[in-house]
């Protein structure tokens, strides 16, 4: 009997053992190796005893090479981080990223908040999407008290308060230059651009063959920003994103047009109150957009020895509970589930609420538009500097970015 009682225990050890599995998490964002050591990780391994996840960082600019060298040479960690599009589509596929149609969690997630992490035919996503940026634009509450002005909700409101801002010679109307070119078109161009193609609607089109940057649509956002040109302050053109960031947080200008990441930095910086409001839609009573972008996922390794633990982690980083977390631990990269969160940070829950008053987009060339050459993402951080500055129309930008368009891409069909 006591054989007996002692092979039971025996057995049940091995079993407690066995069950014992550590996953490793690849990733390049090592600026949060806190949140996931302190914050994430724990509320996981608290829930599911027997399974200990290591966050195993990689230096930004190293992490594609020493990931692709990993997942090679079999020495890839079990849960492999996701940057959007085409470097994890490649990884997905040459057989590195396993298929997740069949993960329960993904049901939490719509068509765009999955875009990033989907094959070009819609069939098969392999990363959970973690976290977006939202675009729109941050001001000083003390700026806009001391002029009367409110927050602006038509393309007309915006301009009438740049006027009331730029007359009264206080503050510069926007922080925003045109050296480094790419914050002209990601906090210009894919800003307010979404609500003039009509978000997925137009950026769908586009990729289908069916509309063209020349088309009105397109066009009309090009035509708004070369009006920007007068209330940027003397010498934009020389102005870095770095000099944007500090004209704004050190209280020179009053509206910043913004990326949701720049929460955390402004709040550390500025010393006045900040506020926020999402592109001042063209008419009164049209439909909002809002640049809602994919910006980091996470799929599971193909070859890792451990695909039920491994799943068992995907699926968490699919709820609520890390969703809520993730959000207040980061403000501003917002969770993408359809679960409802609330965030701490006023500014950011400011941000967060506008997923429910308007459509959801991506910004409009990061998927299938900007494989070939020239690169239409990188054209159009310089047709957006040109037409700011003037030196090229609107309509110009349009033909230019569709001529090269046409010179390498032909949807498919056509």
């Amino acid at each position: 009997m006591l054989a007996t009682a002692l092979a039971t225990l025996a057995l049940g050890a091995a079993s407690a053992f066995a069950q014992d599995v550590t996953l490793t998490i690849e990733s390049w964002r090592n600026d949060d190796l806190a949140v996931w050591q302190d914050t994430l990780i724990p509320a996981f391994e608290a829930k599911n005893p027997g399974i200990k996840v290591v966050f195993s960082p990689t230096a930004p600019t190293e992490y594609n090479a020493a990931l692709n060298s990993k997942l090679e040479g079999g020495t890839a960690g079990d849960l492999i981080t996701c940057r959007p599009f085409d470097a994890s589509l490649d990884l997905f596929k040459a057989g590195h990223l396993a298929p997740l149609n069949d993960l329960p969690g993904m049901a939490n997630f719509s068509a765009v908040a999955k875009s990033a992490w989907t094959t070009d035919d819609g069939a098969t996503t392999f990363c959970v999407p973690m976290a977006a940026v939202i675009h729109g634009f941050i001001y000083n509450k003390d700026a806009f008290a001391q002029l009367g002005l409110e927050e602006p909700k038509t393309v007309a409101q915006f301009f009438e308060v740049l006027d009331k801002i730029k007359a009264d010679g206080t503050y510069i109307p926007l922080a925003m230059g045109t050296n480094d070119q790419w914050e002209a078109a990601t906090m210009g161009y894919q800003n307010i651009g979404p609500n003039y193609w009509k978000g997925e609607e137009g950026r769908l089109a586009l990729i289908a063959g069916k509309q063209k940057l020349t088309d009105e649509g397109w066009v009309a956002p090009y035509r708004q920003l070369a009006k920007w040109k007068d209330y940027l302050g003397d010498g934009f053109e020389a102005q870095t994103y770095p000099d944007s960031q500090n004209l704004f947080t050190l209280g020179r200008a009053a509206i910043y047009p913004a990326g949701s990441w720049e929460i955390s930095l402004f709040n550390q910086q500025a010393e006045f109150e900040m506020g926020a409001f999402p592109p001042p839609v063209p008419n009164e009573g049209d439909t909002c957009y809002i640049s809602d972008h994919t910006d980091i996922g996470i799929g599971m390794n193909a070859k890792t020895a451990h695909p039920e633990e491994t799943k068992k982690f995907l699926d968490w980083v699919a709820s609520a509970e890390f969703a809520q977390l993730f959000a207040n631990a980061l403000p501003g990269f917002f969770a993408l589930s359809n679960e409802a969160v609330t965030l701490e940070d006023p500014l950011a829950q400011e941000f967060l609420s506008w997923r429910s008053e308007c459509q959801s987009t991506i910004r409009s060339t990061y998927a299938i538009l900007s494989r070939g050459t020239p690169n239409l993402e990188n054209e159009t951080w310089n047709a957006s500097a040109q037409v700011i500055k003037g030196t090229e129309t609107p309509e110009e930008a349009g033909a230019r970015l569709q001529a090269g368009l046409d010179s390498w891409y032909k949807p498919a069909g056509n």
